[in-house]
């Protein structure tokens, strides 16, 4: 029977359980962890199937067509549908996604495997954040949405670390990562299956995509917060895809554990970023985030052009903290900032480009390695990162100077 979460009367039907909540941040974590699972598993593939840098960005960038793709067309449609059939579709992509995995018969086949899992974090992002907050208690949303921010960052963290332990020191290295994963998954069908509903859905359903709007009273925000939202995620993107290449062949690390601690240390800092961006006041937080991620840039540039291992573990550290601040802080800022009824479509728009950010830029890196190597194509790249960063910091201090009152 439903959970009817938005009734005026909170005393009509009894409060959820605490652990209803609970139950789907963990489902929401299992599912996320399958989206970057095989992130430390890029230089086996290369090795096995003899694909070139570019093919594995082009391979990674699949998953963000199906993200966007995802986000975009679906939006709206667990608020018609209800939150469990888009989240079973989600875990049945998920499903698929891993099984074709298994198969790797050719690149086809790994192509369509990875927009499948894409469509799927597409459906589980903002449903399943959703979903953890309805069902919890109304003097736990406060927890219940750390939980779900927990579970987002947390399973995006999880998939390469878990990749990476199981490939370097268990047997089937390309295959034990996806069966675990597809037990998991079964698990997270059983728990989804006994969660109760948060929607009624309505008697006739109107599925329409998601509308993307940015209205003139936002755009002087949106700007510096878009541009560096896409340099936070340019630089996630590169974690998630050829950073194992750049681990591997310039720094020497073949530990695919290691690779997979280093990305999960991405994620983590990630997650830390988006809690103590709170702490910062207003004004303050878009700009020392740019200067965090410009900081961890500049690292990982270092790191690329010494093969030094420690700036990159540090600036995986700083750069993930400040990416994780920047996003959380701009949709705070422009939501706050956006006109009523205005405020889904700007959002919708921020993740559009965000995910745009973590396919584009790494497509055209994957071009620049084959043109001029993997080392200086990374200098390039880190530099082209840090320039976007400065033109977002002058437009904030530009912003701030028109507007003396905090944005």
């Amino acid at each position: 029977m439903p959970v009817d979460n938005g009734s005026t009367d909170d005393t009509e039907s009894p409060p959820p359980p605490s652990s209803y909540f609970l139950l789907m941040a963990l489902i929401f974590a299992i599912n996320m962890a399958g989206t970057t699972l095989p992130a430390p598993l890029y230089p086996l593939y290369q090795h096995s199937f003899g694909f070139s840098n570019l093919t594995v960005s082009v391979i990674f960038a699949t998953y963000a067509v199906g993200v966007l793709g995802a986000l975009v067309i679906t939006g709206p449609w667990s608020d018609q549908l209800g939150r469990r059939p888009v989240l079973f579709a989600g875990l049945l992509a998920s499903a698929l996604s891993a099984l074709l995995f298994l198969y790797q018969g050719s690149l086809p086949i790994l192509l369509l495997a990875r927009l499948l899992s894409g469509i799927s974090a597409g459906l589980f992002t903002a449903t399943a954040t959703i979903a953890v907050i309805e069902l919890a208690p109304l003097q736990q949303r406060g927890r219940a949405a750390l939980a779900a921010g927990i579970a987002n960052m947390g399973g995006l963290g999880m998939g390469p670390l878990i990749a990476g332990l199981l490939s370097q020191y268990a047997f089937w290295p390309l295959h034990l990562p996806y069966l675990l994963h597809l037990a998991l998954i079964l698990v997270a069908v059983v728990l989804l299956w006994h969660l109760p509903e948060t929607v009624t859905p309505p008697p006739r359903l109107q599925l329409r995509r998601q509308p993307l709007g940015l209205p003139p009273e936002v755009r002087a925000l949106f700007v510096p917060a878009a541009v560096a939202c896409f340099a936070g995620f340019a630089v996630l993107g590169l974690f998630t895809s050829l950073a194992p290449a750049v681990m591997s062949q310039i720094l020497g690390l073949t530990d695919r554990a290691g690779i997979g601690t280093v990305i999960f240390t991405v994620f983590a800092a990630s997650l830390a970023g988006q809690m103590i961006q709170r702490r910062i006041p207003d004004w303050m937080r878009l700009p020392l985030a740019c200067v965090a991620l410009f900081i961890g840039v500049g690292l990982l540039g270092l790191s690329i052009a010494s093969g030094a291992l420690l700036p990159l573990v540090v600036a995986a550290l700083i750069a993930g903290a400040g990416q994780g601040a920047i996003f959380a802080a701009s949709i705070a800022a422009i939501a706050e900032a956006s006109p009523p009824g205005k405020k889904a479509e700007v959002t919708s728009l921020l993740f559009a480009i965000a995910y745009v950010a973590i396919s584009v830029p790494i497509v055209s890196l994957g071009l620049a390695i084959e043109a001029f190597g993997l080392r200086d194509a990374g200098i390039a790249f880190t530099a082209a990162i840090m320039l976007s960063i400065v033109f977002a910091l002058l437009a904030l201090w530009r912003l701030r100077r028109q507007a003396p009152s905090p944005v």
